[in-house]
Formats: structure tokens, C-alpha cells, sequence
């Protein structure tokens, strides 16, 4: 993470007149015009300087960061990538326009879909991450001293070079002797895995859109579950409340049919994701029961080390579970 600082606030200006706001219209769209040309994708024409993501998966709206150097762009076999210092919320990657994480709110979802489900299980061993390119997952799987193994597969090696340049702090999760990485589609590693391998499996997937879009369908879990031994966990990024209750249900009711254990919906807050939530779909399979609202393997919460927890607590561990009316009823009707 970056350092702890707070974003500054802005001096919101007056309504401007109807004829005045026409100009503005009008101008705003020839710049886009202009900068188009000369800038890289997502970078907002209409307030040059500025990063913007656009995306059909939340239609009608756009968050944006200031940009004050673009440090990377390349397209590897897979996406176009891209880092950028931004005035706020220290380096960015973004992924195909999406932002995948910042120094500063990063804390917020790698600490969540890690230790939702490694604190919900006894003394995990085996741990396989799918995705997570950029290490963060990594770096919060091995605060846990029972684990001894740690598999990563991702699909897009230029994510894991790009992460250990710019995002060092995230990345140092490559650095633990338990890590092996393994370059490549996780629908196909999965597939390879033999039966009962794995304690917890973390998938931690782009947008269901491009090279991530398998891992949200129901072969993909099903895998999953193989994998898995009697009692073991999965945690999966599950979107937003907010923008996205129509995949919210097809995932819960593909998790459903497939895991005989535990399944629940749980969520945190990061800023710089759309509508600023995003969720975890955490299920277990048949076996010893698993109750993931109470963490039974605790995790220090204020150590000593160079890197403390910044986020994730026991507190906000059972509270990630409690949902808004609105998404409680949709996802409650999906188990009957």
C-alpha cells in the first residue's frame, strides 16, 4: 500500500447556465475528438489528464483518477496492460481498461478473499490461487504458518512481470520458498489437478469478460470442487451488489448444485472498484462443516511485521456476511 493518505477534496463548481452547459457539451466532445487520437485507451478525453473506466459492465457510469505519469503500456497474448501514478491512490494497473488494484485500497480485496476463507478452516496446508497475477493474493496467503504449499496459475505472464516492476510491495508474495507459479489457463490446470488435492482454492478473476470469462460458469466450479478435499474451501471474486445481481445469481445458483457444504455471499468496500463494493462467493465442499461467518483460525492482527494486516480483522470477517435487504433476499432465494 501506499502511504496513508487522504484523498483532498474539490471545489464542486455551480450549475452552470442551460446555454452554457451546451458549449460544455459540445466542447467536451471535440476534445475527446483531440485527445483520442494521441491518448492511451481510458484516458478520459473529456478531462485530459484523467483516467477513465468505461466498461458495458456498468453501463451509464465511469470513475476516474487523476493521472500524473503513465509508467507502462503493452499488450501481451491476452490484454492490453497498463500502469500509471495517479494522484491519489499511488500506482495503478489496469487491465483492458479495468482497474485491477492500487497501492493505496489494494489492502481491501486481497486481504478479504484470502482470509475469508483460510480463517474459516483448521490449519490449511495446500492452497492453489487461480489468477491473481500480481501477487497480492500470495502475499496473504503465506501469513498463514500452516500452510505448506502455495500453487498459482495465471494465465498472462506480462500481469506477474509488470506487478514485480511497479507493485514490489504486492509482488513479494512471489518471493516465499512455498510458491511455485504455473503460466497457463487455470480451467486446464484445474482439469489436471488429481481429486482431494487442494484445502482452499482462491479464485481471484478479472470481469467475467475476455480471458476470465470461464471462470465464472459452472464447469469451472465443478472443477473446482474435484479439486477440493472433504470440507475444503473456495473463495471466488463475485462482483457487485450494486451493478451486477444478475451474475450475483447464476453464480449462487451454479455454487448451489455443485457444493454439497457451505455457501454464502459475503462483501468489503474498495474505492477504486465499480460502485466501490466488491463480493466473494465462499463455498465449501461435503465434508466436515464449515461455518465461514466465524473464523475458527484466527489470524495475528497486530503483528510485528514489516507489512501488517491493514484491513482484515475477526470484527469484519462476520460482518462481510451481513448483507443490505435487497441483495439478501435474491441470494437467499436462490438456496430453496
Amino acid at each position: 500500500m501506499a502511504e496513508d493518505g487522504v484523498v483532498g477534496s474539490a471545489d464542486f463548481p455551480a450549475k452552470r447556465p442551460r446555454e452554457e452547459e451546451e458549449n460544455c457539451v459540445s466542447s467536451a466532445a471535440a476534445a475527446m475528438e483531440t485527445e483520442t487520437a494521441k491518448d492511451p485507451d481510458c484516458v478520459s478525453g473529456v478531462i485530459p489528464g484523467w483516467f477513465s473506466e468505461i466498461s458495458p459492465m456498468w453501463p451509464g457510469e465511469a470513475h476516474s483518477l487523476k493521472i500524473e505519469k503513465i509508467l507502462f503500456q503493452g499488450k501481451s497474448d491476452y490484454q492490453n496492460v497498463m500502469v500509471f501514478q495517479s494522484s491519489t491512490y499511488g500506482k495503478v494497473l489496469v487491465l483492458d481498461g479495468v482497474i485491477q488494484l492500487t497501492e493505496r485500497d489494494e489492502c481491501a480485496y486481497q486481504e478479504m478473499i484470502t482470509h475469508l476463507p483460510l480463517c474459516s478452516i483448521p490449519n490449511p496446508k495446500k492452497v492453489l490461487v487461480i489468477g491473481g497475477g500480481d501477487g497480492g493474493v500470495l502475499r496473504e496467503v503465506a501469513r498463514h504458518s500452516s500452510v505448506e504449499q502455495i500453487d498459482i496459475c495465471e494465465i498472462d505472464k506480462m500481469v506477474v512481470d509488470v506487478s514485480k516492476q511497479f507493485f514490489p510491495r504486492v509482488a513479494i508474495g512471489y518471493e516465499d520458498p512455498r510458491v511455485t507459479l504455473n503460466v497457463g489457463d487455470g480451467v486446464a490446470f484445474l482439469k489436471a489437478v488429481p481429486a482431494g488435492t487442494y484445502d482452499a482454492i482462491i479464485v481471484d478473476s478479472s470481469d467475467p469478460i475476455g480471458p476470465a470469462q470461464e471462470l465464472f460458469e459452472k464447469p469451472f466450479f465443478q472443477s473446482v470442487a474435484n479439486a477440493l478435499r472433504p470440507g475444503g474451501v473456495v473463495c471466488t471474486q463475485a462482483e457487485s451488489i450494486w451493478l451486477h445481481m444478475h451474475i450475483i445469481e447464476d453464480i449462487v445458483s451454479n455454487c448451489h448444485q455443485i457444493f454439497k457444504g457451505s455457501v454464502n455471499y459475503a462483501w468489503t468496500t474498495v474505492p477504486t472498484y465499480p460502485s466501490g463494493v466488491i463480493g466473494f462467493m465462499l463455498c465449501s465442499t461435503e465434508g466436515p462443516s464449515v461455518d465461514f461467518k466465524h473464523p475458527v483460525n484466527p489470524i495475528a492482527e497486530n503483528d510485528d511485521s514489516k507489512d501488517p494486516l491493514k484491513f482484515y480483522n475477526s470484527e469484519i470477517h462476520t460482518a462481510a456476511f451481513c448483507l443490505p435487504s435487497f441483495a439478501k433476499k435474491v441470494i437467499e432465494s436462490m438456496a430453496k
